[in-house]
């Protein structure tokens, strides 16, 4: 009689491991986003609520609960840093968007195909520099003796003027080279959107009206409205903790003209080495952007 044939055993499956081929595509990147962005942000929320200074640490972190956010509410420096802060944003956020969307409506109406191939490319060149590198330029453009800032306005008979070291003109300093950063980006999105809208019914809107601004608003607004929600998270999220360019270009100054809540934030955690502080502030912060991103999407992204 032949003996029965042995069956392999199936391989162990270790439990709690997927097989999903996808599961292994993602884990590198849900690892790389707990460490950057999670863990210091539940360390940070673990400091708000701890007496944390550098400068006191024989003492330990005791548990202080809302003492930490009680102080930077009624700390006039933090609104003072707040309010400049969502200055900037109002005075230079719709300025990107309008001139953002001033281009996108150029290159849209452009046929040439290689015209807005080669504006395209400009147009990533500012998105491409980094803030340190454009805080370094603006030192340049706006300096008083061999800035192009003062040359240019020199050619008009204008004396040169003082950007870095008036408080209003150190302001308006930074927005400029913000809107020159980042408008191109806004462009670029409002672009896309454009691109959405069927070649069809742009032209049958053009046969029937000749008013662009009806086609605008008809035809072209609906396929707009959510790349201007994407714009108004992202830039408001980036302003609100816009620190590089700013701190390489005018450190703050001249006195707290351009110190926004990040550099608040970078001086009390650093400079005072109070970080159970700036650790609340930070908390706030997220939340205020939380805020805005939610009330973006509601009153701006429900009309698509």
């Amino acid at each position: 009689m032949s003996s029965p044939a042995v069956r392999p055993l199936p391989p162990r499956r270790i439990p709690f491991v997927p097989r999903s081929p996808a599961f292994w595509f993602l884990a590198p990147a849900v690892l790389a986003l707990a460490a950057i962005g999670v863990y210091p942000m539940l360390v940070a929320l673990y400091n708000s609520f701890h007496h944390y200074n550098l400068t006191d640490l024989a003492s330990g972190t005791p548990f202080v609960g809302l003492d930490n956010y009680i102080a930077t509410l009624t700390d006039p420096s933090f609104w003072g840093a707040l309010g400049r802060t969502l200055a900037f944003l109002l005075l230079t956020l719709p300025i990107e968007l309008g001139l953002g969307l001033f281009a996108a409506l150029l290159l849209h109406r452009q046929a040439l195909p290689r015209v807005r191939a080669i504006a395209r490319v400009s147009l990533v060149i500012p998105m491409a520099t980094t803030y340190a590198v454009v805080g370094l330029i603006g030192r340049l453009v706006f300096n008083r003796q061999f800035g192009i800032a003062n040359y240019l306005l020199g050619l008009f008979g204008v004396p040169p003027l003082d950007w870095l070291g008036d408080p209003t003109l150190a302001f308006v300093s930074v927005m400029i080279m913000d809107i020159w950063q980042w408008t191109p980006f806004c462009a670029l999105i409002l672009l896309a959107g454009l691109s959405m809208v069927p070649r069809e019914v742009e032209e049958a809107a053009r046969l029937e009206t000749p008013r662009w601004s009806m086609i605008f608003w008809h035809q072209q607004r609906p396929y707009l409205l959510p790349g201007i929600t994407a714009i108004l998270i992202l830039r408001s999220a980036d302003m609100l903790k816009m620190f590089d360019a700013v701190f390489t270009m005018t450190r703050g100054g001249p006195g707290t003209a351009t110190e926004f809540i990040s550099i608040y934030i970078q001086r009390v955690g650093f400079r005072i080495f109070d970080q159970g502080m700036a650790s609340a502030q930070a908390v706030l912060l997220l939340v205020l952007t939380i805020v805005l991103s939610r009330l973006y999407i509601r009153y701006v992204y429900r009309e698509a």
